[in-house]
């Protein structure tokens, strides 16, 4: 080989190299853009069931030391910092079951005017916080695996992002919601 053929032809494996590590740059900060756009549609789900059980616990159906104990557990949901978020959020989440799966709540929900409304809504805010969870969980996995890649970390492709966190709670539905 000439010396013309193999300057080019390293020319073309340094050209192909950047455009590869400009495609898992790119790629790291689409997952990053998925990662927060996931977090975003998390914290919404959880202030939207917040509101939910808060309206529930202000509705009178419930009798008062429940709406006392349901309120409670909201309020610390909404104004838990983010170490203890997920701990808030797990008690809310055992406070609404224990509220929801009481003898004949439904039936006493539905006996109210806006009952039937406000147990869809309820059910639809619960589900709602567990398939965001799960999507903002894949997000994260999907992630973390593309930083650990031997290029991202030796080339710091992430910055100096941290790796992201799961966001793990209790969220499982109360036993009347899964009866549907």
């Amino acid at each position: 080989m000439t010396t013309p053929m193999i300057l080019l032809a390293a020319g073309l494996a340094a050209v192909l190299l950047a455009v590869y590590i400009s495609w898992r740059a790119g790629r790291l900060d689409r997952l990053h853009i998925r990662l927060e756009s996931a977090r975003e549609a998390l914290d919404a789900a959880l202030l939207r069931r917040a509101a939910v059980c808060m309206e529930l616990a202000a509705s009178r159906v419930l009798d008062p030391a429940t709406s006392l104990l349901l309120a409670a557990a909201t309020h610390e949901a909404r104004t838990a910092g983010p170490d203890e978020r997920e701990h808030a959020e797990s008690d809310l989440s055992r406070a609404l079951r224990a509220v929801v799966d009481q003898d004949r709540f439904r039936e006493r929900l539905a006996e109210t005017p806006a009952g039937p409304e406000l147990l869809a809504e309820l059910d639809s805010a619960v589900t709602k916080v567990i398939y965001s969870r799960r999507f903002y969980n894949n997000a994260v996995g999907v992630t973390r695996q593309a930083q650990r890649r031997w290029l991202a970390r030796t080339l710091r492709l992430a910055g100096h992002t941290e790796y992201p966190s799961y966001f793990e709670i209790d969220d499982a539905e109360p036993t009347t919601f899964a009866d549907r």
